[in-house]
């Protein structure tokens, strides 16, 4: 999941009331045409895809299919990101739609919901390349337990660790830590190297971030963090109240650089390249971005940690491939899906180019065998979730939402944790029930 601020969903919640008094028809083939990876027709396809996500992948997914097919190539359109939940909603409602559209999967279940997207479930459910499909994607494709898009990429949280502080530090560089209180006891040892370098990293005033990499650790302490809908109960579990005390203590300990308090997102992916950062919690990307940075520092990835050893989690982010309402053209967006799922797409476009495989049965491949990284920071997608919500702007990633007020007052006050979390758990509360 990219760090970046995401356009408010009351806003567009709006313009999907105003879409759902539309009904448009679907013109189509026949339902139970079985799909390939190939044209059910001629002519070119239009797809929409936002700005800021994985554009490289994207291109080059497009590119493959575009050079297998020939007659219905793909017009790939970006949008810039904060607009594109706005234009997708004002699009359905008018008519002007692609025919296939790639989307930022945290927003899915919002246009699911609003019956804004086609649903897919009798073409696709049956297939055998969704049994491996990224769970966290999975999850916010289905809205009651109907099939809606599939993975288009990933990005996933994982603990990156630095092998030369940790070899500084009398620590195993092949033994990353498995438990947050052994994660905590490195960390003191690093920052025990003094200089500028510290044991850990916390971004301080990014929501997006925190989720992406706070959020796991309490999912793996057995956490749940949103209210899903109305009635739900948000922030429920020992583990809230764990990960924020252990986060407390790291900073009390000097394990974090001051300025980590000031992080928006912008410069977070630059941060474990800078070599002065033992462990942090980042995503994929940091791979190839690390080696550019850094081309001589020697860093592992492994999962990250709950409170007890061996338990772990991670945040799914990135999009699925979805049709609008009104696509004229559903069968051959059926068979753009059947072809990214496809062994061959999967080994030979996303895992050559060292991108995350959206199917967990890829993860052994030739190009990862040769990237052991890539295949570490993989295993992700067993442990990965997505959090499922229609309301995850207001509840979680607003700079001025409740979730990273908690976390900010339990990073940088004296107040009491279980007043932090009830404060929290009344507002989230509160935002879920007025959806």
């Amino acid at each position: 999941m990219r760090t970046r601020q995401r356009w408010p969903i009351l806003v567009a919640a709006t313009l999907l009331v105003a879409a759902c008094g539309q009904e448009s028809e679907t013109p189509d083939v026949d339902q139970n045409a079985v799909a390939t990876t190939s044209c059910a027709s001629s002519g070119e396809l239009t797809m929409w895809e936002r700005s800021g996500g994985n554009k490289a992948m994207v291109d080059m997914l497009v590119e493959a299919w575009n050079t297998k097919n020939p007659d219905c190539k793909i017009k790939l359109t970006y949008i810039p990101h904060t607009e594109m939940v706005g234009k997708i909603a004002q699009g359905i409602a008018s008519g002007e739609v692609p025919d296939l559209m790639g989307m930022d999967l945290i927003y899915a279940p919002q246009f699911e919901k609003a019956q804004q997207l086609v649903d897919l479930t009798d073409r696709i459910k049956d297939w055998p390349e969704l049994k491996t499909a990224s769970k966290g994607h999975m999850t916010v494709a289905t809205f009651e337990d109907r099939l809606y898009g599939v993975p288009l990429y990933a990005d996933v949280s994982a603990l990156f660790y630095n092998k030369d502080l940790f070899q500084r530090a009398g620590l195993d560089p092949n033994k990353p830590p498995t438990s947050l209180p052994e994660l905590r006891a490195y960390a003191d040892k690093i920052t025990a190297l003094g200089g500028d370098v510290k044991g850990y990293y916390l971004p301080g005033n990014c929501a997006g971030c925190n989720i992406f990499t706070v959020g796991p650790l309490m999912w793996a302490s057995g956490a749940k963090i949103e209210a899903a809908n109305k009635g739900d109960e948000p922030l429920v579990g020992d583990g809230v109240k764990q990960v924020l005390q252990f986060t407390r203590d790291m900073v009390k300990a000097g394990n974090v650089h001051d300025g980590d308090r000031a992080e928006n997102g912008e410069t977070f992916h630059l941060q474990f390249g800078s070599g002065k950062v033992g462990m942090m919690g980042t995503g994929n990307f940091n791979i190839t971005l690390a080696r550019e940075q850094n081309p001589k520092m020697n860093f592992g990835v492994a999962l990250l940690p709950g409170m007890t050893a061996g338990s772990s989690a991670s945040f799914i982010g990135g999009d699925l491939v979805v049709v609008p309402k009104g696509s004229k053209r559903v069968a051959d967006a059926v068979n753009v899906m059947k072809f990214l799922l496809s062994d061959d797409v999967q080994v030979e476009v996303y895992a050559k180019a060292l991108n995350l495989t959206t199917r967990s049965d890829m993860v052994n491949n030739k190009y990862f065998q040769a990237e052991p990284l890539v295949q570490d920071v993989a295993k992700a997608l067993e442990v990965g979730r997505t959090p499922y919500t229609l309301t995850f702007f207001e509840q979680i990633n607003s700079p001025q939402g409740p979730w990273l007020k908690m976390l900010q007052r339990a990073y940088y006050s004296d107040d009491s944790l279980d007043t932090i979390i009830s404060d929290a758990k009344k507002e989230m509360k509160a935002i879920a029930d007025q959806s």
